[in-house]
């Protein structure tokens, strides 16, 4: 719970059964009616409603005022844990898919002996043995559907799931009826196969939704759990990261996270910003300078007066961006939700009028209801439900054998929409590691030397001078007596000599990275290092371009760093930006009409990440950034990047040619069934056949990434 300015509070709770478009309608719209929700949010993706309340609204008024919109509602913090609510759903369905299909393949061996030509009390004998499995099947594989369209009965509004019950039971009632009275038919077969494509729909749903699932909480992961923290007495003790108060000076060793804002009040080292900035290069702090949680302090030890701690930092400040910047995107509805927000009505008009017409037509209720069963079975939305999970599921899998993971599905329909593309730099256009760049001016005395000197240190430009040396089959100096002082460098004895590895003596014009290697206090190379490009980013700005997707760079760098990458693959760019200065680059874009895919992997693009229409993070990327984004390559190329455009955008194009496949389906067989040519039986091979259509177009998917 969280209190804003305005004497609001905001409370989050927790949804499973939004299901479509309208149950977005009906809870946005509904929930203000209450005089103490002042407004109200559907994250669609994660189930979850944000309300914005006066103080006097407790818990249960709220839960009260969800109820009488007919929906479960769960405080989230208060309530059991509902992060693992979508997983179960999507196990409980997998079990019911399971249940549904065994018990159809099994009552349609028994149909077959019927269909073959089995009669009188053989006949009733297989109708009573289909009765015993069809009975408890429906039972439990259909509770989701019956749940669902119960609640939303209850409080006089409807939903996909109230025509499927109703068909469900009226066919299965009217088959006990038959098979009680020795009628010649009766419909189990159909029920329980309309149960399992049904259910096969919505299990492929319910896996794509979960990908999307996860909080913007992981991110405060990076803050340090606590610190040291010096009392005027000079004493020291460990505090909790929780326990931390403005006014308190942290002690902050070398290699130690920082736990709260502040400023430095003691020493002076060098801090890594590349959580906040992207930055790559450590930045020199000094006396006096701000430092920030969730940065590293890689050099020296320091005080620092807390300013701000808990949710009063910039991590954590960045962590509410993402969550508002996530709230926008959940509000797209995906093309499946649109049309089902016309489906319900229109079936039960369509169902109440066969029944009708039949029965002025003097047919009589059996064969009226007959007709109007037949209806609602051959209507069931099940290639409509199909006809979206099931192309992203083939298109997710081909994504994934090319390196790139989807999460949510709907991130398909966005990425294909795309026509601009905002590219982080540091770890995403170039590779984020250091690499050394003038090595070969090096003769093989200074080289050996650097190695030797350069293992003994974790300092992050050691690390690449021990990578690239040993890659390149260098032998060690025999050195002794190595001390690394922290913000000097590295210090050794080699045979009589003094040699030390450390910041150049002499300040750098291009500020670029750099460390120098000394042999008595003579300087012998100064090593520069050099982040280099990804090897196919020039050709993936390419693609991009001849996709219609305009590239440019979006980095919290300086400029000095950004300009020869700009120069490089002929982008703009703009620099130095801030997570705010991000967001609000994408929020112009859009103003302007156009779809921002959003390309990065620092902390600091997070909430860029979860504001882009769309977004894609490297597997390298921060816990964040990996969470914000709604696709992730693996590997060092950029390519991945273009191929999911590519096959996002022919998804798109299966997906109407399911829903043209699925309308030309109700075309042809709802004529039929309302003029009484149709059994509910044939009804639902006819529909299950539709969905096999369907699931059959969408395997052309399967090679759609290579």
């Amino acid at each position: 719970m969280t209190a804003v300015a305005n004497s609001l509070i905001e409370r989050d709770f927790a949804v499973p059964d939004i299901r479509c478009a309208g149950c977005i309608a009906k809870l946005e719209q509904g929930l203000v009616r209450d005089r103490r929700i002042a407004a109200a949010r559907v994250n669609f993706t994660e189930k979850r409603v944000h309300l914005s309340c006066t103080p006097d609204a407790e818990t249960p008024e709220l839960i009260g005022a969800f109820s009488r919109l007919g929906f479960e509602a769960h405080p989230i913090g208060d309530g059991p844990p509902e992060v693992d609510r979508g997983a179960s759903d999507s196990r409980a369905l997998l079990r019911a898919v399971a249940v549904s299909g065994f018990a159809m393949m099994n009552i349609m061996l028994l149909s077959v002996s019927v269909w073959s030509g089995a009669s009188g009390a053989t006949r009733d004998l297989f109708h009573w043995l289909s009765a015993a499995i069809a009975l408890p099947t429906v039972a439990y594989a259909g509770r989701s559907f019956f749940r669902s369209a119960w609640r939303a009965v209850r409080h006089g509004r409807t939903n996909m799931d109230v025509p499927i019950s109703i068909g469900v039971l009226i066919a299965t009632a009217l088959s006990l009826y038959e098979t009680a009275t020795h009628g010649p038919h009766a419909y189990f077969d159909g029920v329980v196969m309309l149960l399992f494509f049904l259910l096969c729909g919505r299990w492929l749903d319910s896996v794509m939704r979960d990908r999307a699932r996860g909080g913007v909480t992981a991110l405060l992961r990076n803050m340090g759990t606590g610190a040291m923290v010096v009392d005027p007495d000079e004493a020291s003790r460990w505090v909790d990261a929780t326990a931390i108060e403005p006014g308190l000076v942290m002690l902050v060793a070398a290699g130690e996270r920082l736990a709260a804002d502040g400023v430095i009040v003691g020493g002076a080292s060098q801090i890594d910003l590349s959580l906040l900035t992207g930055e790559s290069a450590p930045r020199e702090v000094l006396s006096g300078d701000p430092v920030h949680a969730g940065t590293l302090n890689i050099e020296a030890p320091i005080r620092v007066l807390v300013t701000a701690a808990g949710a009063d930092t910039a991590i954590a400040d960045i962590a509410r961006l993402m969550g508002e910047a996530a709230q926008g995107k959940s509000r797209y509805v995906r093309i499946a939700d649109r049309a089902a927000r016309y489906y319900a009505p229109a079936v039960h008009t369509l169902a109440l009028l066969a029944f009708a017409g039949w029965m002025i037509a003097g047919a009589g209720w059996h064969h009226s209801l007959l007709i109007a069963v037949a209806v609602l079975i051959i209507t069931c939305p099940c290639a409509l439900g199909l006809a979206v999970p099931a192309a992203q599921i083939v298109a997710a899998g081909a994504l994934m054998r090319v390196g790139v993971l989807v999460k949510d599905g709907s991130a398909l329909e966005r990425l294909a929409e795309v026509d601009r593309a905002m590219i982080d730099k540091t770890g995403t256009l170039t590779l984020g590691r250091p690499v050394a760049a003038n090595l070969d001016a090096a003769d093989a005395t200074a080289r050996a030397l650097l190695l030797a000197l350069g293992r003994a240190s974790r300092h992050p430009l050691s690390e690449a001078l021990t990578r690239d040396l040993t890659a390149a089959g260098v032998t060690p100096l025999a050195v002794e007596a190595i001390r690394e002082t922290p913000g000097a460098g590295i210090e050794a004895r080699w045979g009589t000599r003094r040699v030390t590895l450390g910041r150049p003596a002499q300040t750098l014009a291009d500020s670029a990275l750099a460390t120098e290697l000394a042999i008595d206090g003579v300087p012998a190379i100064i090593v520069r290092f050099s982040d280099t490009l990804r090897p196919d980013a020039p050709d993936t700005i390419a693609a991009l371009r001849r996709a219609d997707v305009v590239p440019t760079i979006l980095s919290g760098d300086r400029a000095a760093a950004v300009a020869p990458v700009a120069r490089a693959l002929g982008l703009t760019a703009q620099t130095s930006m801030s997570p705010q200065d991000k967001l609000a680059a994408i929020a112009r874009q859009a103003a302007m009409g156009h779809k921002v895919l959003m390309i990065g992997d620092g902390l600091n693009d997070g909430p860029a990440l979860a504001a882009g229409h769309a977004s894609i993070a490297p597997a390298s990327a921060s816990d964040a950034g990996k969470n914000a984004a709604d696709c992730i390559f693996l590997g060092d190329r950029l390519m991945p990047v273009m191929q999911a455009i590519r096959v996002a955008r022919r998804t798109q194009a299966i997906v109407r040619q399911n829903f043209a496949l699925a309308i030309g389906y109700n075309v042809v067989a709802v004529p039929l069934a309302f003029l009484g040519y149709v059994t509910p039986l044939v009804a639902a091979i006819a529909m299950s056949g539709s969905s096999l259509i369907v699931v059959g177009n969408a395997l052309r998917l399967k090679g759609s990434a290579r």
